[in-house]
């Protein structure tokens, strides 16, 4: 962002112009992504345990979901541990949190076998069990058998993903309440308060523009700006959120808020969304996502 003004006193500029941050283009999508006529993307964000229990029910329902759908591609945000679950605050668990972990993922992995889907696994900084400095490695998980390698990858927080040449912007950080509590003016031209901060992550071209950051973020700068800048615009962010769900198309880009699997002790919401590759004809960019939808589970 660049302010034009005067400073007549030395001591205060007055401001007449103000220049906003143009977003990156797009990603042109190349021969070697392969062709598809149509996919599905599930989108689930934890905690996947309700507040007074750590059974993980919600979790088995969205199972029984992925079995029934059978979507392509199942992209599932932590935390899967969750800091702030009351047995984990009140050290009442009898197991270690990595085992526990472990166990979910198992869970998850050889419950979901059948449908198919290729699974993406995000950390989250409320992953009791994982590194708690943003931005966050991937999951290590070493007793993955040889056929579940090739249906499983997990993925750093924040990343950018590509499937099948459509790219996915994923961060699991609670962004929209983080720069929601900053603002200090919403006279930009857009009344929508969602669309107004999802601009200012495409404009400043970073999964987490805010500086100084919330207090409770702990950031690697040195992996920062390395890690969590956007290397184009993508075609889909998904930005789990503790405020409402939506779903928006924002400069282009559809912003997907699927929710959280759980709301205290009752179910929460997730997304679907339908992709399709349009023509390249040479007219105006077409968004490859036709369709998305918030389900209550």
């Amino acid at each position: 962002v660049i302010m034009e003004g005067i400073n007549t006193t030395g001591r205060k500029l007055v401001a007449t112009k103000l220049y906003e941050g143009v977003p990156l283009p797009f990603y042109q999508p190349t021969e070697e992504d392969g062709d598809f006529e149509q996919s599905m993307v599930l989108v689930a964000c934890g905690p996947y345990t309700t507040s007074d229990s750590i059974t993980y029910d919600p979790l088995l329902d969205l199972i029984a979901v992925i079995n029934h759908d059978r979507p392509d591609v199942c992209i599932l945000f932590g935390p899967f541990l969750d800091a702030k679950h009351e047995q984990v605050e009140n050290c009442l668990l009898t197991s270690p949190f990595e085992d526990i972990f472990k166990q979910c993922l198992r869970t998850i992995i050889e419950g979901t076998r059948s449908s198919g889907s290729h699974l993406v696994f995000v950390p989250s900084l409320r992953d009791v069990h994982h590194e708690p400095v943003y931005p966050q490695p991937p999951f290590s998980y070493s007793d993955l058998s040889r056929e579940d390698k090739k249906q499983v990858q997990f993925v750093s927080e924040p990343c950018s993903l590509s499937i099948n040449g459509v790219i996915f912007g994923l961060t699991s950080t609670d962004l929209l309440f983080h720069l929601g509590a900053e603002e200090i003016s919403s006279s930009s031209g857009t009344s929508d308060r969602f669309s107004r901060i999802l601009k200012h992550i495409l404009t400043q071209r970073s999964y987490y523009p805010l500086y100084p950051p919330q207090e409770d973020m702990a950031i690697d700068y040195e992996t920062f700006y390395v890690y969590a800048q956007l290397p184009v615009t993508p075609d889909v962010l998904i930005i789990p959120s503790e405020l409402r769900y939506f779903v928006k198309d924002v400069l282009g880009c559809v912003c997907v808020n699927p929710g959280r699997l759980t709301k205290g002790q009752v179910g929460g919401t997730f997304a679907r969304l339908y992709l399709r590759r349009p023509a390249v004809d040479g007219v105006e960019r077409q968004s490859p996502c036709v369709a998305a939808q918030v389900v209550r589970i």
